[in-house]
């Protein structure tokens, strides 16, 4: 008898397996050089059994997401055969924002489906009127880009031509998008190969058995951890902004003997611009502010995160009514999400909660024309400061919660798109004081080449990274815009502006808070 651990880290190790094969072989430097992209390993069920450590907001979404398109399937009637893949980016089903196309496979071995395997890729275009799909004056989803609902993509091992030139037909760099979409095939590939190696190796009954045990394991790990908690209510409020506007984000949240209940009752209505969250990035959110207060080495399975209830009222943007715009929703609303939930999180373990971190992705979204090489579509996230934490400083020049991707090398940047860098360094002091310190923010400036449209869509640039137990808030962020020949321009947290040749954009972004008095 084997020990269903040792089945079940191998099992991590095969979505981690997926990632790489992922990875290698994207062509956009979002995927290949960011690593945005999330793999998952799901029972029958559609359970979540064992997860890569990729991006926290693709792998809490993955409970929704798959639950939703598996239910989809059932509704209208769809068989998933061996070979079949389905590909989904509808937020109101696969549970992030239309760049996030998600990409689900059934498992079967010897005529039997024993699970699925699924990942999630940042399509750095996806159509819609801006250069990334990020489209900060967006009123409706229809504003975003191309929304495609659950379709199969590959049949019984045949890729459907037809769907995929209609999907790459409607972004603006086709031939990356058929790229990045085949090398999600790629990591489905590899992972149905895997999981079928290890069936083989160890028996379905074996594999199949291990996994609940897994899943129970987490549960019953989780809420021992929860149990040293004091029971009670815990309150906190934070804010988004939009234009001349703080929007609320309002939460409870209640340690009880079955694990944590989070309601957001007085968080705002859902907006008509690009900051609603849908559920599956709400409840991403939640679990991973309690996963991180947690700590330890909690299998992040179905186990752990049935012991999260989290209640979002319809109509808000926490849970917003299609055709509500969503893009940013899984980009800062779920950084602020995270930050307030931790905000609550502190009353109940003080020593385990940092100050808040940066608090915004800074997402930049540029592209244009280019002669020679046709159109092209530049997308990435900038890192800030973590919060000062009990007993050590922040850190310095890190993507902070919700992302945990990687930055674009300059050298890759300036290869692949008409920019040029003009500086990259740490936001010496814009960390918070405190006993401990809030780690600093980054300066990142280029320069365009060609003519071009930049989209800027980011936060926390009136609501400073709050600090705790004393400390003192982080610095907020800012974006500047020089244009040719001299004249500045301070922008603010969310727009879309055209760029001549020598324009250059400076983008500054916040520290963490301080942790204790200083």
């Amino acid at each position: 008898m084997v020990s269903w651990e040792l089945i079940y880290r191998a099992t991590a190790f095969i979505a981690e397996e997926m990632g790489v094969a992922l990875k290698r072989s994207a062509l956009s430097p979002n995927i290949r050089e960011r690593m945005d992209h999330s793999c998952a390993i799901l029972d029958s069920s559609g359970r979540i059994v064992a997860q890569a450590e990729h991006i926290p907001v693709h792998l809490g979404s993955f409970r929704v997401g798959v639950a939703n398109t598996l239910r989809w399937v059932e509704d209208n009637g769809v068989s998933l055969k061996d070979g079949d893949m389905i590909v989904v980016n509808d937020p109101y089903i696969a549970g992030t924002h239309l760049n996030d196309v998600m990409l689900l496979a059934p498992v079967f071995h010897e005529g039997r489906l024993v699970a699925y395997v699924v990942n999630k890729a940042h399509q750095v275009d996806v159509g819609g009127p801006v250069p990334g799909s990020i489209n900060p004056k967006a009123r409706t989803i229809y504003e975003e880009g191309l929304i495609i609902p659950p379709v199969k993509l590959v049949k019984e091992w045949n890729v459907d031509l037809e769907i995929l030139r209609l999907i790459v037909s409607n972004t603006k760099t086709p031939q990356v998008s058929s790229g990045d979409l085949k090398a999600q095939m790629a990591a489905n590939i590899t992972g149905i190969r895997k999981v079928r190696e290890l069936i083989d190796k160890f028996g379905a009954g074996e594999v199949l058995d291990s996994w609940s045990k897994a899943i129970d394991y987490g549960r019953t790990l989780a809420l021992k951890r929860m149990g040293e908690w004091e029971k009670g209510v815990y309150e906190a409020i934070d804010y988004l902004e939009l234009e001349d506007n703080l929007i609320p984000i309002k939460v409870k949240l209640e340690v009880s003997v079955g694990g944590v209940n989070v309601d957001f009752t007085g968080t705002s209505p859902q907006l008509e611009a690009p900051l609603n969250a849908v559920p599956g990035v709400t409840f991403s959110a939640v679990s991973y502010a309690v996963r991180s207060t947690l700590g330890g080495d909690i299998p992040t399975n179905e186990g752990f995160y049935s012991t999260i209830n989290v209640h979002a009222p319809e109509g808000t943007i926490v849970n917003p009514k299609k055709p509500a715009p969503v893009a940013g929703g899984n980009l800062e609303t779920s950084q602020r999400i995270a930050d307030v939930v931790f905000k609550a999180l502190a009353q109940v373990a003080p020593h385990s909660v940092p100050a808040a971190g940066s608090g915004t992705m800074m997402n930049v979204m540029i592209g244009g024309v280019d002669e020679e090489k046709g159109y092209w579509a530049y997308y990435e996230t900038i890192g800030g400061g973590t919060g000062g934490r009990p007993g050590r400083d922040g850190v310095s020049g890190v993507h902070v919660n919700m992302t945990n991707t990687l930055n674009t090398p300059i050298e890759i940047a300036e290869r692949s798109y008409p920019i040029l860098y003009t500086a990259y360094m740490i936001r010496e002091g814009s960390g918070g004081r405190g006993a401990f310190k809030g780690g600093d923010g980054i300066i990142r400036a280029f320069k365009t080449l060609k003519p071009a449209r930049l989209s800027i869509l980011a936060d926390r640039f009136k609501t400073k990274p709050y600090g705790l137990q004393g400390g003192e808030p982080g610095a907020p962020g800012r974006v500047t815009v020089i244009k040719t020949p001299g004249t500045k321009q301070e922008m603010p947290s969310k727009f879309t502006v055209d760029l001549e040749p020598g324009d250059e954009v400076i983008i500054e972004t916040p520290g963490g808070g301080g942790w204790g008095s200083p």
